[in-house]
């Protein structure tokens, strides 16, 4: 029997088809399936002109009336609803939440400003907006560089009996190396698109500092370093094998990471995503530092960094597949041990040239991509709903809406953008929102109903497509 929704949709559709010859819809219905699910204006936490008006002329060009409508909810839900603004000390600060989580990941809260880069010279107040994520980021960072997630200020959290250096400011003490390459990320966005350099006094550039000597750090060529974590928990991806410093690899100069973007601890430490997003962060600050005259020294030290985690990337990480050729392992241990899958999580092996890490046409990328959205990956789940990628931390059969996104993101074919977008659309479960995953056969079936970082990159999908194949959003699905 079909739902509430299901009904109503289908009579609007019905009494729409009769309006066609015709036919006028009685005065006394009212249908409106797609009204807006976005906090009321004196209820949201930052507003933006520049944002508002480039949500009312893109939505002003999709045809299809429910995809506007998503499209419209996702898009500012980072500005709506997780943004906590304020002047500190005479600079912009700004701390972002996840959504339904209340503490700032490092990585999410970059995500979900970075769509908005685009618009900050239209907008002082969104421009100071941004500066202020790159500001508290810093302090953060210097607070421990080896934590995910952290708290507003130091209110303590859940996990402070892990067993690792807890502080009360800090949320989570996972060491993921994308945490500290996000910040990088932002920050040099943010510098191109403004030329603005203010944001990097002493803080900053101390911050930076301590990121390259983490990555070194994490290196281990003579010792394990000073970071180890576990937690009494059932769940194995949980916690940290071998007393906390993972499993054992060959040190071949390639940067360990315990967990993945997904927080779920890694199996062979050298997260090859991760690594290859770290050799684009050192770029990027041997960019900064080089043309502000911060430190050349120090920028040359990052370059040299960058290209020799690219050349132990090539020398370790790629393999031939049994059926698709050469292509990228998702994880090695450095003693000729790979793990051949892909996470939905980013950085993944996906997302590569989204990261601006690699070309779309290189072609190990091509035939990685090519396995990575077959059953030959274990985490591609195909169902009645849907088909995505996901990944251990949800478990079997749940599809990321990320992964989805991301496949579009990444793909200049027509038919898969589209494909993306129906799946999307029919997969949100009513609720004109994305979330954390859905079950392969049933999208009523999901984690979290309020999971930004998925909102925010849907809008830049649509953002995208909007710019580069206008054409693809006069299709109603």
């Amino acid at each position: 029997m079909p739902n509430r929704r299901d009904f109503i949709k289908t009579s609007a559709l019905l009494f729409a088809g009769l309006n066609s010859f015709g036919f006028r819809m009685p005065s006394f219905i009212s249908i409106n399936l797609f009204d807006s699910k976005r906090p009321g204006i004196t209820e949201r936490n930052f507003i933006s002109d520049a944002i508002e008006a480039k949500i009312s002329s893109v939505k002003n060009d999709i045809a299809d009336e429910e995809l506007a409508w998503m499209f419209e909810n996702c898009f500012p839900n980072t500005l709506d609803t997780t943004v906590k603004y304020q002047v500190l000390n005479g600079k912009p600060d700004t701390f972002v939440i996840t959504g339904d989580i209340n503490a700032m990941w490092l990585r999410d809260s970059s995500a979900q400003v970075w769509p908005y880069l685009r618009l900050i010279n239209e907008d002082k107040k969104l421009k100071d907006l941004i500066a202020g994520v790159i500001n508290r980021q810093a302090k953060c960072i210097l607070i421990d560089p080896y934590a995910n997630a952290f708290n507003f200020s130091n209110e303590g959290s859940g996990w402070e009996t892990d067993i690792t250096k807890m502080k009360p400011e800090l949320h989570e003490r996972k060491w993921e190396i994308d945490s500290l390459c996000y910040p990088v990320r932002l920050a040099h966005g943010y510098w191109k698109h403004t030329s603005d350099a203010s944001c990097f006094d002493s803080n900053w550039q101390n911050a930076m500092k301590l990121v390259v000597k983490t990555f070194r750090e994490q290196q281990r060529i003579n010792d394990n370093g000073p970071y180890s974590f576990m937690r009494n928990t059932t769940v194995a991806y949980d916690t940290v094998p071998l007393h906390g410093f993972g499993n054992s690899t060959k040190k071949i100069g390639l940067i360990h990471s315990m967990f993945r973007p997904s927080d779920d601890a890694c199996i062979y430490p050298y997260l090859i995503p991760s690594n290859f997003l770290a050799a684009e962060s050192l770029k990027q600050l041997a960019e900064i530092f080089a043309n502000e005259n911060l430190d050349k020294e120090f920028a040359e030290e990052c370059r040299e960094f960058s290209q020799k985690l690219h050349e132990l990337i090539n020398k370790y990480a790629v393999d031939e597949h049994l059926f698709y050729g050469k292509i990228y392992a998702f994880e090695i241990d450095g003693f000729g041990n790979k793990l051949f899958m892909d996470d939905a999580n980013v950085p993944n092996l996906l997302s590569l040239p989204y990261l601006g890490v690699i070309s779309s046409e290189d072609e190990i990328y091509k035939n990685t991509r090519t396995f990575v959205l077959s059953d030959d990956n274990p985490y591609f789940y195909k169902g009645k709903a849907a088909e995505g990628i996901g990944g251990p931390h949800i478990g079997p059969d749940m599809i990321w809406p990320l992964g989805i996104i991301m496949r579009a993101l990444t793909s200049k074919d027509d038919k898969e953008i589209l494909s993306c977008l129906k799946t999307l659309k029919a997969t949100h479960a009513g609720t004109g929102f994305m979330h954390e995953s859905f079950h392969k056969d049933n999208p009523e079936k999901f984690t979290r109903k309020w999971f930004v970082w998925a909102n925010t990159l849907f809008g830049e999908l649509i953002i995208k497509i909007h710019d580069e194949k206008p054409n693809l959003l006069k299709n109603r699905f």
